[in-house]
């Protein structure tokens, strides 16, 4: 059984968690820029240089931390809580992000980082976690819902990248 309960025979390698450290920054650039460029998973535009992600990471605390899923010892995906608002009323509300290595799909690495996102929220205790993506990630967005997820709206036309406009599907759990 792999973490988040999925019963997967295909897949040999073990997934551990742990936190993120400054040590994985190059890793987190490196999928995290091979999405900027080919995927509508991430809306930004350009790549982002090694200084972007350190400023990045060093803005994180310890309610909105940044994990890595590791197959047999090698980096195979990140994920992390943000803060859903700035303004101080949203403090219990979250933002949950996951990236898995291209070369990582299918292997368990999205749920086991999400389901340990929603059990680090819990622990941290935020009430509510967000999520959602751009439409065309179905498989991301499956999986929300595997894991509780509900749909709570559709926002039509709101990015525009590689030519074309983006809808984004936000989703909730509850926690």
């Amino acid at each position: 059984m792999q973490p988040g309960g999925r019963k997967d025979d295909h897949v040999a390698e073990m997934t551990t968690l742990r936190h993120a450290t400054a040590a994985d920054l190059p890793f987190i650039a490196g999928v995290m820029n091979h999405y900027i460029a080919t995927s509508t998973c991430t809306f930004h535009l350009e790549p982002r240089s090694p200084e972007d992600y350190a400023a990045w990471f060093s803005d994180r605390t310890d309610a909105h931390p940044v994990t890595v899923a590791e197959l047999d010892g090698d980096p195979a995906g990140f994920a992390y809580l943000s803060p859903w608002r700035p303004r101080e009323a949203y403090r219990r509300s979250v933002e949950g992000s996951v990236y898995v290595h291209p070369e990582r799909h299918r292997r368990g690495v999205g749920r086991a980082l999400l389901a340990d996102l929603i059990e680090r929220a819990r622990a941290l205790g935020h009430r509510t976690l967000i999520g959602g993506a751009c439409t065309e990630a179905e498989a991301s967005l499956a999986l929300q819902r595997v894991l509780g997820f509900r749909t709570v709206g559709v926002l039509n036309d709101v990015g525009y990248k590689f030519g074309r406009w983006l809808d984004v599907e936000h989703t909730q759990l509850l926690l």
